[in-house]
């Protein structure tokens, strides 16, 4: 398989697994599935972007990058037919590793909300705010600590849904990008020209 082949299956799976990053952090802003009077009453997390702007926003790009690489114009470039592709292939490179950033930033981010916990109210909060019940990811090894939010909805199942969908979704699409930066080195240093060079 070509490199630029290749290129254009990962841009097949990153895409929709942006477009669910997205997803999830929009829906992070109805804890519980719940609509919130304030916003101090949702998780401090989902403002950093996560899914948004780290797996969402910055993976888009490098997606479009990989899958328009195999249509890419491999011919004329100084009298030789490849360095086009081999110069389109290097800056996928530059996008696959900007993705990667992203992802990581989105892993990052999971990783604290999740061993924070979530926002709730609270036996001795009431319903007027919430607050942080639980520390040091306490309650993801002891649910009976989950007693201690009342609410909004069944809030800690749904942070702990999406942030861990974030988190997965964030490692996969870091391991794509980095596969893109291993094609891509070799795109760079083999050529990716299949039709061009194979008809030369």
């Amino acid at each position: 398989m070509c490199s630029g082949n290749f290129a254009k299956c990962l841009g097949i799976t990153l895409l929709p697994l942006a477009i669910i990053c997205v997803i999830c952090n929009i829906m992070l802003f109805f804890p519980g599935g719940k609509v919130v009077d304030e916003s101090s009453d949702i998780t401090d997390e989902v403002f950093y972007f996560g899914g948004i702007l780290g797996s969402g926003v910055l993976m888009i790009f490098p997606a479009l990058v990989f899958l328009g690489l195999k249509n890419n114009d491999c011919c004329g470039c100084c009298g030789n037919e490849s360095c086009g592709k081999r110069f389109a292939m290097f800056s996928s490179i530059l996008f696959a590793a900007a993705g990667a950033v992203g992802a990581g930033y989105s892993v990052a981010v999971s990783c604290v909300a999740l061993n924070r916990g979530p926002k709730c109210f609270t036996y001795f909060s009431g319903t007027n705010h919430t607050e942080y019940p639980f520390a040091d990811g306490n309650y993801l090894s002891n649910s009976t600590l989950w007693d201690l939010c009342n609410g909004p909805g069944d809030v800690i199942t749904w942070h702990l849904t999406l942030f861990s969908i974030l988190l997965v979704t964030g490692l996969v699409q870091v391991g794509l990008c980095a596969f893109q930066v291993i094609n891509g080195l070799i795109g760079t240093i083999c050529g990716d020209c299949c039709g061009c060079c194979g008809s030369s």
